[in-house]
């Protein structure tokens, strides 16, 4: 496992997301190559490019669930019981739309938290997790996409990232630059098809619980 930390300080050193293809591999050490059709006669034509060398990942971003909002402090304000029901709805469905998760990112306060403890118990989802100071409310979405490139440019295919409003949005925005930064009702996930060598990725749905209330 990465130390997730250190990583995302790494980055902070030598990126900023801008939309340009950039080698993250050799921080987290690994190899990436990409083979054209070409590649025998030494012209390397993007077009050629097989999409299956490509490095292409599932995002889904997901706000926690209804919070208290009365607490000691921001960072640790609790589920509400209504939270924690509708993050499990929302785990139970996504259950049905996506085979694996390869990787969980999380913020450290205690309603993020608590919320990829609900979803535990209804997704198949690997045993650790990233937890990133860069995934609290006032984060850099920024960071978050460079970490997320480097994951991908590592072989990790699907990953689940648990934040907080505005971040939430803006990370879909920043991955997607076509798109305005959507709102994120409470347990509401967005996908993102990510393609990581061209550092841009497609909204494929946003779906919240009310949503899926007036589904049924």
């Amino acid at each position: 496992m990465v130390d997730a930390q250190r990583l995302v300080r790494h980055h902070s050193e030598i990126c900023l997301f801008n939309k340009q293809p950039v080698d993250y591999t050799e921080a987290i050490g690994v190899k990436h190559t990409v083979h054209s059709q070409n590649e025998a006669s030494g012209a390397v034509v993007p077009g050629d490019i097989d999409k299956q060398q490509r490095c292409f990942m599932q995002v889904f971003i997901m706000r926690h669930g209804d919070a208290a909002l009365e607490a000691a402090s921001d960072s640790v304000r609790p589920l509400t019981l209504c939270g924690c029901d509708e993050s499990r709805q929302m785990a139970s469905w996504l259950n049905g739309k996506t085979p694996e998760i390869d990787r969980v990112l999380v913020s450290p306060y205690l309603r993020a938290e608590q919320t990829l403890a609900t979803v535990r118990e209804t997704l198949k989802l690997p045993e650790g997790q990233d937890v990133l100071p860069e995934l609290t409310p006032g984060g850099d979405p920024g960071m978050v996409a460079c970490y997320l490139q480097a994951l991908a440019q590592k072989g990790v295919k699907s990953a689940l990232v648990i934040s907080h409003l505005p971040l939430v949005g803006y990370l879909v925005s920043e991955l997607c630059p076509q798109e305005a930064p959507p709102m994120f009702a409470t347990s509401a996930i967005a996908c993102v098809n990510f393609d990581a060598d061209a550092c841009e990725g497609k909204l494929e749905w946003q779906v919240s619980p009310s949503k899926l209330a007036k589904a049924i």
